[in-house]
């Protein structure tokens, strides 16, 4: 009986692990969720705690998704070893799926808020989950190039408002910021198809930065 009294001490003691380890989660992801309700100015705190619910699940929802999604990569790309191409495509289906499913997610959350919330505090939500990425690099390309046109302007804004959407659900910060890497990379492209040469303009509000630090005329 020695050895099923071990098995037992065990699985409590990893089970108790376990635990632990939730209960930090939840206490990582209300704070991260605090401090972007706490940026709303919401003056109601049934709609405050109410708010900060819905994103700590969103969080938790999200994080649960990913966890499951990884498990199942992991078990396709055993099923499918040595067969790359069969690999590939059942991969490719799947991770279609999954995004489609993340997709239905990222929609019943922001309806959610919308019950809660005013447009500019879900802004702030997507803000807050995304690290700020969206109005500081929308900035920083009109800082840099003061002279674009107000459609140019429109098609930044369009494609880091659609980077932030999906970097919204994307597992964690590296994830979020692969994410607005390869909309930046496309605002660039279009930005230099338009005639603008991105070198020489970074160069030029680096410039006029470092004038401003200094003080310099």
């Amino acid at each position: 009986m020695k050895w099923f009294a071990g098995i037992l001490f065990v699985f409590f003691v990893s089970k108790g692990f376990a635990q632990t380890e939730q209960d930090e989660y939840i206490k990582v992801i209300t704070e991260r969720s605090d401090k972007i309700i706490a940026e709303l100015g919401i003056l109601d705190s049934i709609a405050y705690y109410q708010a900060r619910a819905l994103v700590v699940n969103q969080y938790a929802a999200i994080n649960a998704h990913h966890e499951a999604r990884e498990a199942e990569i992991k078990k396709i790309k055993e099923k499918f070893a040595g067969q790359e191409a069969l690999l590939d495509q059942t991969r490719a289906a799947y991770e279609a799926e999954e995004d489609a499913r993340l997709r239905v997610l990222h929609a019943a959350f922001i309806k959610k808020l919308e019950d809660v919330l005013e447009p500019m505090q879900i802004e702030g939500v997507k803000n807050g989950m995304t690290y700020g990425v969206l109005p500081l690099t929308y900035r920083a390309f009109q800082e840099m190039i003061p002279t674009l046109k107000s459609e140019e302007k429109a098609w930044v804004l369009l494609w880091l408002t659609e980077a932030r959407e999906l970097a919204m659900d994307a597992p964690d910060s590296k994830g979020k910021h692969q994410i607005f890497g390869k909309y930046k990379g496309r605002i660039n492209n279009y930005l230099s198809k338009r005639g603008y040469d991105l070198q020489k303009e970074g160069d030029a509000w680096k410039a006029r930065r470092e004038k401003e630090k200094t003080g310099a005329k």
